[in-house]
């Protein structure tokens, strides 16, 4: 773990909000000069606490509509091995993300689509079809809030 003091949390809180932020713009928010930000914000990359920036995409926009969690218990884990899964489950396109869980099912997968005929076509064609699948739940997103994160 590293030791952040209130500026590092301050400058890792406006990076959350908006990456494309530069290093004068952020010193200027701190009271700090732009090469003094930007070694914080260099040893933050350094150490890994800063792993990369993200570009977001409006999907209603782009017209991906529908976004739905989906809960996937596996039938036999003896089988199949959980990275063959992991593998072919992250072939298919609409499927943004996997994530390995434990509770009632041993995968949550977020999966958008243009619309519920759509998602219906994936689950059964792309994700039923996949070697291992057992039960699946499924869970349509209605809103999402988001936070930056414990800082």
């Amino acid at each position: 773990m590293i030791d952040l003091d209130e500026i590092d949390r301050g400058i890792l809180k406006a990076l959350v909000e908006d990456a494309t932020c530069n290093a004068g713009t952020l010193g200027r928010q701190f009271g700090l000069s732009q090469p003094a930000t930007w070694r914080r914000v260099r040893r933050l990359q350094q150490v890994g606490v800063i792993s990369g920036r993200r570009l977001e995409l409006d999907k209603v926009k782009l017209g991906f509509g529908v976004t739905v969690f989906l809960g996937i218990k596996l039938a036999t884990k003896g089988r199949i091995s959980l990275d063959d899964f992991e593998r072919a489950v992250m072939a298919i396109p609409e499927v943004q993300t996997v994530e390995h869980v434990l509770g009632m099912y041993d995968y949550r997968l977020r999966v958008t689509a243009r619309d519920i005929p759509d998602f219906e076509r994936v689950l059964r064609r792309r994700i039923m079809t996949l070697p291992g699948v057992g039960n699946v739940e499924a869970n349509v997103l209605l809103s999402e809030e988001r936070r930056p994160g414990p800082l």
